[in-house]
């Protein structure tokens, strides 16, 4: 026998078959900064027009997690997939530095400032940590593949950011949102410090709830009030009874309201060891109440609507002080007796209330948590003791008429995890008011394309509620507000906007610690003794939320407003909404056109990730295990639109996707071996016709594709090019191919054709596959033949040769295929063939599907992967073994073929041995291997 090894033409390329990820993207990370890819990308994308996706900064503190990864990896695939669209896409990661995290963590190390560290050195330990965060961040964030100005980022504790962040509160100032105020915001004791609506997260808390009499001090005004001529003299004394969770919050009581529409009951009711009393409550709760408090009902006096009793003076259940019966319209029938106690300084609502009627904001809560030392009763106490004592005081003075646990959701600090306490303290606030804040943000929300479209009303409901934006801070390590403040009127200085920039250029210099080392007489001169310096710094929220002003002042890749921001879902109450309130704030707009946001990561059974249920997986793992590319795959995969899961079995499945797409594009570039796209592609009107139909495939896949990557439909990318490796070019044009590609004449045109078609389609799906599998993307760029630019990043989408349009009917011969697949199944399981070449076919078909079939001629052999298929028309005989397909007019007999098998294309055909040199071969191996070639047209 002769051997014909050296006249088959088998794949090459150097494109491995086992992706060693976790070893060869190292090494990819390390080329891309070696060779600048970033910057040279840059350089090449001068002059497009602009895409500019903005970075929200992810805190400075701790090793990334995997919701770091998925949003890190969604920002890239963007990224990258709108740079291949033809926009110069630059991408500068961030990260947000100062604040009470960071604060804490140098704490532990160093104790509070103060201590071992004056102020400013706590400033620099913080400062020192925070960078030592952002590395070990960063090079997590490059291991995964992302492509970004790493050289360059922003931080906003870098001195170019803080004075840009300086002068954006000068224009905040200048544009007539800021004043001081006391008014009650969220305080965290471990803290000590004011928080904002997005540091507070509502946790379940069992509560002490209480039920208290106020007693009214003018029987007779109450008397006339109710209708009533007079009070019987035997029943008692009369209360309006409040129900509340917070007794801490007594000792600030300045006033008891009702719904002025709310119907109340005057009742007469005795209690077991109790005198005779008149209790006023709301007609709706009142059986329930009096049930809870073990009383009996003796006589219903009256019923009176809220609004009577405006004014009626109330006598405090234990301190000397008398306060009003006020009217709120934010009392509700939900819970408690209709009547609510009333403090300004410890709740939002009881604030605008209490200012509505000129109440005194009273404030008997330290910092720490502690009552004043002025405080009667419960000096020095702190707020969850003082609970304990105010409730056994209230027991002595007969004034508690029930006591009892209470569980309901309750506000907490998200870093501590500890309740806060609703408290007034002079602060500074951006106002939703005073200058149209609220409505210039609700106006312009619905100019804002959000993604999904829930964020839309989510973020709107948010808006219209929140209070003022509290934004100082009584910490250390965070921007300063840079304002002087009269001694004598609490005023703001004059000059403050050309105070403000003076600051500001120190800052740019020096950093933050410029502002607490200045000596006020150094700016204000002899004013300087009528001036206090603020010592307060500003919420962080502030820092990442002027982030779209300080970055772009900086950076001119970058524009205002912002193409997309892209986070979490929690973010509604973070950082979108922080920016809307900062840019409305100092220009009057949205600071993004578009907002993305993602879900958060759970196992397989929808559970939140959580050491103690042992189900977190971490990236890094992943990376030196599997790869970053599976990593990518998976978030790509997922609709982030819901909850992500991710778990180990989860990503194993994701690394046999990968696979199965690696696998295909390597035997497309071995496909291509030999292959130089400027001497041998072929021209469209050339191919051969099953490549020109899988090109149409393709080119209509990538317009396909590149829509998804611009409506950031990533998981629908990932199911269409894992379908069309499996089906389009695994089940049908790679299998048909092989014979063509291995055996044809090396230089023929039916080989050119097909390696033309796989070339175009290795190109494209490489740029396909490039923001999701950036590694394996890179590493097949630098194995496809022809002369490209050094990175896969470095070009745009593929552009497919113009095909002419075909007579052939594929939809049907692809069908006609799967019904023979099936038979030569049979014929396989019986044992009567081993692959199909040892198959042949005869097709018994009416006028149509002849037509259809005798379009492809002898080359229908090839499309069906068997050694020989004959077409009959309707005048033949259909023998009796013929079994029916599911195509019309069709019907199948295959059998096992009883020709002699080709040594070396494996095809059994009945001409061999008539070739006297190749007695072995078919008379197509002969042409191929002696003369120019065979001809194809079809298949």
């Amino acid at each position: 026998m002769a051997d014909y090894k050296h006249t088959i033409n088998l794949p090459q390329t150097d494109f491995p078959m086992k992706a060693d990820l976790a070893q060869r993207e190292p090494q990819q990370v390390a080329k891309w900064a070696a060779e600048a890819t970033y910057d040279r990308l840059r350089d090449l994308a001068l002059g497009r027009p602009k895409f500019v996706l903005h970075d929200g900064p992810p805190y400075a503190n701790g090793a990334i997690h995997i919701g770091h990864a998925v949003n890190k990896v969604l920002k890239d695939i963007i990224v990258k997939a709108r740079s291949l669209d033809g926009f110069d896409a630059p991408y500068i990661p961030g990260w947000d530095c100062h604040g009470l995290p960071i604060e804490h963590a140098v704490e532990k190390q160093v104790g509070r400032p103060g201590g071992k560290l004056d102020a400013k050195a706590f400033r620099a330990a913080c400062r020192a940590f925070a960078q030592k965060q952002i590395e070990q961040q960063k090079a997590d964030f490059q291991r995964l593949g992302v492509l970004g100005d790493w050289e360059r980022p922003y931080l906003t504790m870098s001195p170019a950011y803080e004075a840009a962040q300086l002068r954006a509160f000068g224009r905040v100032v200048a544009n007539g949102h800021l004043y001081k105020g006391a008014k009650p915001v969220h305080w965290c004791l471990d803290c000590r410090s004011a928080l904002a609506e997005a540091e507070v997260e509502y946790e379940d808390r069992t509560s002490a709830a209480i039920d208290v009499a106020f007693a009214a001090l003018d029987r007779a005004d109450f008397a006339r009030r109710a209708g009533l001529a007079d009070l019987p003299a035997d029943a008692g004394s009369v209360f309006f009874v409040i129900w509340t969770t917070t007794p801490w919050t007594l000792p600030a009581n300045e006033a008891v309201a009702l719904g002025p529409d709310i119907e109340y009951s005057v009742l007469e009711v005795a209690r077991a060891e109790s005198a005779p009393m008149v209790l006023v409550l709301a007609r709706d709760l009142a059986a329930s109440c009096l049930q809870r408090y073990d009383a009996e009902l003796v006589r219903d006096l009256a019923t009176v609507r809220g609004v009577a009793f405006e004014g009626l003076r109330l006598q405090h259940p234990f301190l000397a002080r008398q306060v009003p019966l006020i009217l709120g319209d934010h009392v509700t029938l939900d819970a408690g007796t209709g009547a609510v106690h009333t403090a300004p300084a410890h709740g939002q609502e009881d604030f605008i209330v209490g200012r509505k009627y000129h109440l005194p904001v009273n404030n008997p809560v330290g910092n720490d948590g502690r009552f004043l030392a002025d405080t009667p009763l419960f000096a020095g106490l702190k707020v969850d003791e003082a609970n304990k004592a105010i409730i056994e005081t209230l027991q002595s003075n007969q004034r508690l008429l029930r006591q009892q646990p209470y569980q309901h959701s309750y506000p907490h600090c998200w870093r501590h995890k500890t309740p806060v306490i609703f408290r007034a303290t002079p602060q500074w606030f951006i106002s939703m008011e005073q200058n149209g804040l609220r409505a210039g943000a609700l106006r312009d929300i619905p100019k804002v394309h959000w993604i999904p479209a829930w964020g839309q009303p989510r973020i709107t409901g948010m808006i219209e509620k929140r209070p003022d934006w509290c934004i100082s801070r009584q910490r250390t390590w965070g921007v300063p507000i840079p304002l002087f403040v009269s001694k004598a009127t609490g005023d703001i200085h004059p000059r403050t906007q050309e105070l403000i920039e003076q600051v500001a250029d120190r800052v740019a210099v020096h950093g933050i610690d410029a502002w607490f080392d200045l000596d006020p007489a150094e700016l204000l001169g002899k004013e300087a003794a009528d001036y206090d310096k603020v010592a307060d710094v500003m919420d962080v929220w502030a820092d990442s939320g002027s982030s779209f002003y300080c970055v772009a002042s900086e950076r001119p890749e970058i524009q205002s407003p912002m193409d997309l921001y892209l986070e979490g879902s929690d973010q509604h109450r973070g950082w979108f909404h922080s920016s809307l309130l900062m840019s409305e704030a100092l220009d009057g707009r949205a600071p993004y056109k578009a907002v993305l946001t993602h879900g958060f990561t759970v196992d397989d059974k929808g559970r939140k990730m959580s050491k103690s249920l042992g189900n977190v997986v971490l990236p890094q793992k992943v990376m030196q295990s599997m790869g970053a590319d599976v990593l990518r795959l998976w978030v790509a995969s997922t609709d982030y639109a819901n909850e992500i899961a991710v778990s180990d079995e989860i990503l194993k499945r994701m690394a046999d996707s990968y696979r199965r797409i690696r696998n295909t594009l390597r035997f497309l570039l071995g496909s291509v071996a030999g292959f130089d796209p400027a001497r041998d592609a072929l021209p469209a009107d050339k191919l051969v016709a099953l490549d020109a139909w899988i090109l149409r495939r393709a080119a209509a896949l990538q317009q396909e594709i590149v829509e998804a990557y611009r409506r950031y439909e990533f998981h629908l990318i990932y199911q269409k090019v894992h379908n069309f490796c499996v089906l389009d070019l695994g089940g049908i044009y790679l299998d048909v191919i092989k014979d063509r590609l291995y055996t044809a004449k090396r230089d023929g045109e039916p080989r050119r054709s097909a390696q033309t078609a796989t070339w175009h389609i290795a190109e494209a799906m490489n740029r396909w596959l490039a923001p999701i599998l950036s590694f394996t993307a890179e590493e097949a760029w630098r194995s496809l033949p022809g002369e490209r630019q050094a990175s896969v990043f470095f070009t745009t989408w593929h552009a497919f040769p113009k095909l002419p349009t075909t007579d052939i009917d594929w939809d049907f011969l692809l069908a006609l295929r799967s019904e023979i697949a099936r038979e030569l199944e049979r014929l396989r399981v019986t044992g009567d063939i081993g692959s199909s070449l040892n198959a042949e076919v005869d097709l018994y078909c009416d006028a149509g599907a002849e037509m259809r079939l005798r379009a492809v001629g002898d080359e229908l052999r090839f499309l069906l992967i068997v050694s020989a298929a004959r077409v009959h028309g309707p005048r033949t005989t259909v023998p009796t073994d013929a079994l029916p397909s599911a195509l019309a007019g069709v019907r199948i007999s295959a059998r096992a073929s009883s020709a002699t098998k080709c040594v070396r294309c494996w095809h059994q055909r009945s001409e061999i041995g008539q070739s006297v040199e190749h007695p072995e071969l078919c008379g197509r191996c002969v042409v191929n291997i002696t003369g120019n070639g065979e001809v194809r047209r079809y298949a």
